[in-house]
């Protein structure tokens, strides 16, 4: 079975990717390869379905470059093929004066990176917008927006097939080798060959990158968020997308307050340690991984640097009092009553052997492999423009 391009990984990226391959070369024969039974099971599935504007992100970084274009990307997108959307906007919200210089520097880059339409309001203009929000000082988003990315992978995954390309679900890599004319995949036993395999397996990039190089310098840590709906009757206290001001040094944007495109508000996540890659529950556990992760000297870093911000999210993970009161930050009137128990996702956090938390999209490029092994929030955003990055890359090895 000879293919131009296999990609592994049936999420949002693969897609895109493979899309935007197939857009680029319509005679292209490609491939997408899913361990799981349908697409979008894991980061894209679980995603809370936020279009993000680029204001947090560096300026000439891939995250800015790639969300700043992915978001137009995925706007016409949406318009093209009728996938609902709402540019809500949000509020980024200091409520301290400790947080002020961190919310003038959001306010500097995102005008750096092209945002011309946002504002900063006063505590008055942001009672105007939301009424119910404390807070001294906001910055007005009006790029943000919300979206279903199921809706969107499963439009991708549609296209893909009417252009040609195999999609094959229930199907897991056990084996990648390198050839002399492109590279072999092994799934149990199938095998495929093609001139070129891209490497968009998320919460197991890493492992699929060391099928074909064994010193991959970095690894995948899993963060699970944990989400809480507010009750119908509560939803009214939430009128656009609400955050607090990101802690600099921790690559999570701490608990806030997200419309839904299918209705209702999440509150949440927070961001927890995971003992299983894939696992979304508290008691989720796999043996295996979790030594993984506590043998790597990276994650040991993290942990003894981070270890009191961890234990903060580890007791909101159990205690529904203490999520509370971390919501009652950004809106006072929001009590344990207010909150439903809703999902959770896993983040894919690549770490490196030092302790960095990789905080930019991260691509190793070899002679017939791609990789793509960090690609967290805002890939999902991103993700038509990285596809087009990660073609423009694959059609130049092709």
């Amino acid at each position: 079975m000879n293919y131009d391009g296999i990609i592994i990984g049936g999420g949002i990226v693969g897609l895109a990717t493979a899309y935007q391959m197939s857009k680029q070369n319509p005679a292209l024969k490609l491939l997408i390869i899913e361990k799981e039974d349908h697409l979008a099971a894991h980061q894209t599935g679980h995603n809370s379905g936020v279009i993000h504007s680029g204001i947090y992100y560096k300026p000439g970084s891939l995250k800015a470059s790639n969300c700043i274009g992915g978001y137009r990307m995925l706007l016409e997108f949406a318009d093209a093929w009728k996938i609902p959307y709402d540019l809500c906007g949000k509020v980024i919200v200091a409520t301290s004066e400790a947080e002020l210089p961190q919310l003038d520097m959001l306010y500097k880059r995102g005008i750096e990176n092209g945002l011309d339409k946002i504002s900063m309001i006063s505590k008055e203009e942001l009672r105007e917008i939301e009424p119910h929000c404390n807070g001294i000082k906001a910055i007005r988003v009006p790029y943000t927006g919300i979206i279903d990315y199921k809706a969107v992978a499963a439009k991708l995954g549609e296209l893909l097939r009417k252009n040609g390309a195999e999609i094959r679900l229930s199907t897991k890599v056990t084996g990648i080798s390198e050839q002399a004319t492109g590279v072999k995949v092994q799934a149990g036993n199938l095998s495929f060959e093609g001139k070129l395999a891209i490497n968009c397996a998320g919460l197991y990039s890493d492992k699929v990158a060391g099928m074909t190089d064994r010193d991959v310098n970095v690894r995948i840590i899993p963060f699970r968020g944990e989400y809480y709906m507010l009750k119908p009757e509560r939803q009214s206290l939430v009128k656009h997308l609400i955050y607090p001001v990101p802690d600099p040094a921790f690559p999570f944007l701490g608990v806030h307050f997200t419309r839904m495109i299918s209705g209702g508000v999440e509150a949440g996540p927070n961001a927890v340690f995971a003992f299983k890659r894939e696992g979304y529950q508290r008691s989720s556990f796999q043996l295996d991984e979790f030594v993984e992760s506590l043998a790597w000297p990276g994650f040991r870093k993290v942990a003894g640097k981070y270890w009191r911000t961890g234990a903060g999210e580890f007791y909101r993970s159990f205690s529904k009092k203490a999520f509370t009161k971390a919501l009652q930050r950004l809106i006072p009137e929001v009590q344990e009553d207010d909150l439903i128990p809703a999902g959770a996702g896993v983040r894919a956090q690549a770490c490196d052997r030092t302790g960095g938390l990789i905080d930019d999209f991260m691509f190793l490029e070899k002679k017939s492999v791609i990789h793509v092994l960090n690609a967290p929030s805002p890939a999902a955003t991103s993700s038509l423009s990285i596809g087009k990055t990660i073609s423009e890359m694959a059609l130049k090895l092709l």
